[in-house]
């Protein structure tokens, strides 16, 4: 199986390219095996860059676990850095068809290959049935606003928001390994997230600045995780705590994303980096 290693924000996964290369047989032990980083290639999961019938390339994402997920928001900009500097579609912006719907991305490139990438994110969803979550708001179509979670013995004041999937946005004095390591498992795979969820601890470095770490649902800790940046953009709105554009610091790098009060979408801009390429002898 020939394979790209590739990031955005060091948010890694390994990359196929069905358009030219035969597409894994069992994408999802696939994942799995390429994803340990002591005895595979070492990435956050597996992206099937494939072909599309409604936009330039589909992407089909696989976690670490196996597990696939709707979409990732790092790896949608490789993804469309991958079909323009591999002349896929050699667009100035292209269209990419995910688990959650086609999104729109603008490419900044010098000398032919793509640096930035800015993506359409679209709009989010903060009703708590389609999130999913059983946690309410103050009415049952209200959004899912610091809301108390009660989890091992503690409580926390959660924002819920999907971009597509899943988000439970916590802000902290201090995004410690005892919260992500500890608290953001036993949240990913608590009842009142029946997909699971994707967990952010974020702290406030000021209304336009944050700093953010990821518990991933089906990865761990990620360096990154662009739609929890997004929902961390449309969490702090709701909250009351950030504007609505904000310089998101995580560990792998820096975003910038704003939620546009015209469209209500939301726009993440950051880069994507092409790390090597390879062979995966497959069992």
């Amino acid at each position: 199986m020939k394979f790209t290693k590739m990031h955005g924000a060091g948010n890694d996964y390994v990359y196929v390219d069905c358009f030219n290369h035969d597409t894994p047989a069992d994408p999802a032990a696939t994942a799995i095996a390429v994803s340990d980083r002591h005895k595979g290639i070492g990435a956050d999961g597996l992206i099937l860059i494939r072909p599309s019938e409604v936009a330039d390339a589909r992407m089909q994402m696989f976690n670490a676990d196996g597990s696939e997920a709707e979409m990732c928001g790092n790896g949608v900009r490789c993804v469309a850095k991958y079909i323009y500097d591999h002349d896929i579609c050699k667009q100035d912006s292209v269209k990419i068809e995910t688990g959650a719907g086609t999104l729109s991305i603008d490419l900044v490139a010098n000398d032919g290959k793509v640096e930035q990438a800015k993506v359409d994110m679209g709009e989010p969803i903060l009703i708590a049935d389609l999130i999913p979550t059983t946690l309410s708001g103050d009415a049952k179509m209200s959004p899912v606003v610091d809301v108390p979670l009660d989890i091992d013995g503690q409580t926390f004041d959660v924002t819920c928001v999907s971009m597509g999937n899943p988000h439970c946005v916590i802000f902290v004095d201090k995004a410690t390994d005892e919260l992500v390591h500890g608290i953001g498992p036993l949240i990913e795979n608590d009842p009142r997230f029946p997909a699971r969820v994707n967990v952010e601890f974020i702290e406030l470095v000021s209304p336009s600045e944050v700093r953010q770490r990821t518990w991933e649902r089906g990865s761990g800790e990620t360096m990154a995780c662009g739609t929890g940046a997004s929902a961390v953009c449309v969490a702090g709105v709701l909250s009351g705590r950030t504007e609505r554009k904000i310089t998101n610091h995580l560990l792998g790098g820096t975003l910038i994303l704003e939620w546009d009060e015209t469209t209500n979408h939301v726009f993440k801009t950051g880069p994507a980096v092409e790390v090597f390429s390879g062979c995966w002898q497959e069992a």
